[in-house]
Order: structure tokens, then C-alpha cells, then sequence
């Protein structure tokens, strides 16, 4: 796989249960994040693609899975938001046990791409997915989205600091990101290219 990998992604389908998702999958990342964090734009900035990723105007209310074709029989995975204070409560119960089920089950996925909001990150649901990720044996990867918020310097503090808070979690690794300015975009290409080729695993 070279580094256009991401550029060839494709819609594929949408999923709403576990018989409809793609079989044959050799390998896939998924994207989940609290909701408003910067999931759908860094997506399409990783792809190079607008509007592959499409927003949601109501976030978090969206009970589905979308896979995105890449070359070679690999998937790029949007999961659903998660943390939307004004999503029901039997709807929040909903989306835990539809990605639960997902996270568990699904052979093919080799790293969970988590973007956080570089103002807010490792909210108590960031921490709880984290600790979940370690409890499976999943990699974790975090995107500390909207990096152009602060001056240079400020985004590597923040960026040191988050890394500090994380040192004792050897399946998690982080890096700043800006969709707006392209800041780590071809970092996390590479980076999560290699999940899907096996070479950091």
C-alpha cells in the first residue's frame, strides 16, 4: 500500500447490524469520537475528499456504521458519536451495545482512530473508550483535532501534556491534527497505513 492509500477510499455501504457488514475485510481502521470534535472533517482531510465524510446535523443521533473501500479488500470504518448530551438515553444505551458489539466482534479492525478536541481532550468518555481499547487489546490512536487553535508551541504543550497523561497506556499513541491547515494529516496516514499493512502490530 502506498501513500495514496487513503485518497482511493470509496463508499461503500451503511450498516445498521452485524449481518451487514462487509465480509472479507483483510483489515480496517474505524473513527470514533465524542460528537463536534472534528471526526467527519478529518476524515475527508486524511482522504483528501470534501464531502466523503458527510456532518451530521444532529450529532450523535446516527445509529449507523459507514465502510469506506480502500485498495487491496481494506475498509476505512465511521462510527457513530459518541457523549451527545441531548441524545435519549435509550439512544445513548443503543449506540453502546450496536459499537460495543462492533469493537468486540469485528476480526478485521486493527486500531481505533479516537480525534479529540485539542481544547478538551480525555473527557471521562474519551477515558472510558481508552480504557475499553486496553481491555480488548485494541490500539488506540489518537488525533488532537483543531490544532490551529493555538500558536505552535501552545498545540506541542498540550500535545506533551496529553502524552504524559497516557504514558502507563502502551496501546495508545496521540499526535496533533488540523484539518484546516493539513498539520499531521500525512502523519496520521502513515501511521495508520501501517496498521493495515501489519507493520505496527
Amino acid at each position: 500500500m502506498d501513500n495514496n492509500t487513503f485518497r482511493h477510499a470509496r463508499f461503500q455501504l451503511v450498516a445498521i447490524k452485524r449481518s451487514q457488514w462487509p465480509g472479507g475485510s483483510h483489515a480496517e481502521i474505524a473513527f470514533a469520537g465524542r460528537s463536534n470534535v472534528g471526526k467527519s472533517s478529518a476524515i475527508n482531510a486524511m482522504t483528501g475528499q470534501q464531502n466523503l465524510a458527510r456532518t451530521s446535523k444532529t450529532p450523535g443521533r446516527t445509529q449507523q456504521i459507514v465502510f469506506f473501500k480502500l485498495p487491496e479488500d481494506r475498509y476505512l470504518v465511521d462510527l457513530p458519536g459518541y457523549g451527545y448530551a441531548k441524545a435519549p438515553i435509550g439512544l445513548r444505551q443503543e449506540w453502546e451495545k450496536f459499537i460495543t458489539d462492533y469493537l468486540y466482534n469485528r476480526a478485521s479492525l486493527k486500531v481505533l482512530c479516537i480525534p479529540m478536541d485539542i481544547r478538551h481532550p480525555l473527557t471521562p468518555l474519551d477515558l472510558n473508550m481508552l480504557d475499553f481499547c486496553q481491555d480488548i487489546g485494541l490500539h488506540a490512536h489518537i488525533l488532537l483535532t483543531k490544532a490551529d487553535k493555538f500558536k505552535p508551541g501552545r498545540a506541542k504543550s498540550l500535545y506533551q501534556q496529553v502524552s504524559r497523561e497516557l504514558a502507563e497506556q502502551p496501546m495508545t499513541s496521540v499526535q496533533l491534527f488540523s484539518a484546516k491547515t493539513g498539520v499531521g494529516v500525512e502523519q496520521a496516514r502513515l501511521i495508520l497505513r501501517d496498521f493495515l499493512t501489519g507493520n505496527n502490530r
